[in-house]
C-alpha cells in the first residue's frame, strides 16, 4: 500500500508532444525517492473517470500541475481544460479536507513563469514555476521542489538531470530486454523501468 506522504499525483497532458516532458517529471519524482501517481495507471472501464481522480488526489500529498495547455484544440476549436480542473480539485481537497488533506502540497508549471496571468491569475499565490518546454530543466524544477518538502538533503537538479540523460540512453536497451515498445510504453510500464534503473544506479 503506497503512503499518502510519498504519491504524488501528476497532472498534466497526456499527449504525444507532451510526453517527453511527463517521462522527465516522473523519473525526477522517483529519483526524489517518491512515487509517480497519475490517472493513466489505472485502467477500468467501469469506473467514472472523475472518481477515479478524486481517489488518486484523495491518496496523495503531493501534485504536480502543468496548466501549460492553452491552445484550441485543432478539431473542436476550443482549449481543453482537464488541467485546471484537477488543479481546483487538489486545491479544494487542501482547503476544506480532514487534516491529511490540508497537508497536501502543489507545484504549478507552466511554459513560462508568469503566462498564467493572463488565463488563471487566482492562482498567483501559488507561484509557478517555468519548465520552458525542456525535459532536463523539468527534472531540475521537480527536484528542488521536492527539496523544500523533503527532510534530507538531495544531489542538486544538475547532478539528477545529469542522471536522467543517463538513464533516457539506457531506456531503450531495458526495453529490448523486457521486450517493450520504447515508442508505446504505458505509463506504469515507464515508471518500473525508472524504479529498475534507480535501484541498479542509486546516488
Amino acid at each position: 500500500m503506497l503512503r499518502y506522504g510519498e504519491s504524488v499525483f501528476i497532472n498534466c497532458p497526456f499527449d504525444a508532444p507532451y510526453r517527453a516532458l511527463l517521462d522527465a517529471i516522473v523519473f525526477a519524482v522517483h529519483d526524489c525517492g517518491l512515487v509517480a501517481r497519475s490517472a493513466l495507471e489505472i485502467q477500468d472501464t467501469g469506473e467514472v473517470r472523475l472518481h477515479k481522480i478524486l481517489g488518486l488526489i484523495r491518496r496523495c500529498k503531493f501534485g504536480i500541475h502543468d496548466i501549460s495547455r492553452t491552445e484550441l484544440d485543432p478539431k473542436t476549436h476550443l482549449p481543453r481544460f482537464n488541467m485546471p480542473l484537477e488543479l481546483g480539485l487538489f486545491l479544494g481537497a487542501k482547503a476544506f479536507g480532514d487534516r491529511s488533506q490540508r497537508r497536501k502540497v502543489c507545484l504549478v508549471l507552466d511554459r513560462h513563469r508568469y503566462r498564467y496571468t493572463k488565463f488563471c491569475s487566482d492562482i498567483a499565490g501559488q507561484d509557478p514555476a517555468a519548465h520552458s518546454n525542456r525535459p532536463l530543466r523539468a527534472v531540475i524544477v521537480v527536484r528542488n521542489w521536492l527539496q523544500t518538502h523533503s527532510r534530507y538533503l538531495m544531489p542538486g537538479g544538475k547532478a539528477m538531470a545529469e542522471r536522467y540523460r543517463l538513464f533516457t540512453r539506457a531506456l531503450p536497451a531495458m526495453c529490448t530486454e523486457a521486450k517493450l515498445d520504447p515508442k508505446g510504453l504505458i505509463f506504469v510500464d515507464y515508471s518500473a523501468l525508472v524504479v529498475a534503473w534507480l535501484k541498479e544506479n542509486p546516488w
